[in-house]
């Protein structure tokens, strides 16, 4: 007995629900920044890192937890990531759609002439792309640290708008996100016309000062530079 003869996929739609941390100055926001973690980190460990960007204090932070949760091994913390192989395309759209809701409520907070820039790490790199692209809140750029352009996005039409602007960072001792990848990305996004930054520094698969700094000096040039001015982020 056994086989697949008879055997059904379904796919059907599930209410989940997800949850991001905001962080608000104590004036008013100079700018928005949202941020997507890697795998295995959760929205607690990026708001750290976000807050630690030069100019961080004086923007809106937003760092959203992916939906996928499950247990670190070691530690038992619950960390969490975006997605897998296995269904990706659904994957995609729940996260698009999740992506949505929470800008829906960013805006109406804080409107929309605030300028918003995407910040991801790793895997979150990715997610951060597709949300700047396809979740339809105008955002200024993409900070993209550790991780690739989506292979899809590549291969919209021209007509869909991209972000004026991306930061490419990466170690030098990165064996994922490699030189080759920073170039096809560098490639694809300036035949968009995004104007395309690239921070290559010592080290491996991490954050790291220089990233810090040019993506604080895009978050100043996003926003007003007297609303930004200080040197910490905490």
């Amino acid at each position: 007995m056994g086989g697949s003869e008879g055997i059904e996929q379904r796919v059907v739609e599930a209410r989940v629900r997800g949850r991001y941390l905001l962080r608000v100055p104590a004036g008013e926001p100079a700018a928005i920044v949202v941020g997507c973690h890697g795998y295995g980190e959760n929205a607690a460990r990026h708001l750290a890192e976000l807050e630690s960007i030069p100019g961080a204090a004086a923007a809106a932070l937003v760092a959203v937890d992916a939906l996928n949760a499950f247990y670190e091994r070691k530690s038992g913390e619950v960390v969490r990531g975006w997605m897998t192989r296995d269904l990706r395309e659904a994957a995609i759209e729940d996260n698009l759609a999740y992506f949505r809701a929470i800008l829906d409520e960013v805006r109406a907070r804080f409107g929309w002439r605030l300028p918003l820039l995407f910040v991801g790490f790793s895997q979150g790199t990715a997610m951060a792309w597709r949300a700047a692209v396809a979740a339809g809140h105008g955002a200024a750029a993409v900070a993209a640290l550790a991780g690739d352009l989506p292979p899809e996005l590549a291969e919209l039409p021209e007509a869909v708008p991209f972000p004026s602007r991306a930061l490419l960072a990466r170690g030098t001792l990165d064996d994922w996100y490699t030189e080759a990848k920073m170039a096809a990305d560098a490639a694809a996004l300036g035949a968009r016309g995004v104007a395309v930054e690239r921070v290559v520094f010592e080290g491996g698969h991490v954050w790291s000062d220089p990233f810090r700094a040019a993506a604080g000096q895009l978050l100043s040039s996003l926003a007003p530079r007297s609303s930004l001015s200080g040197d910490g982020g905490t």
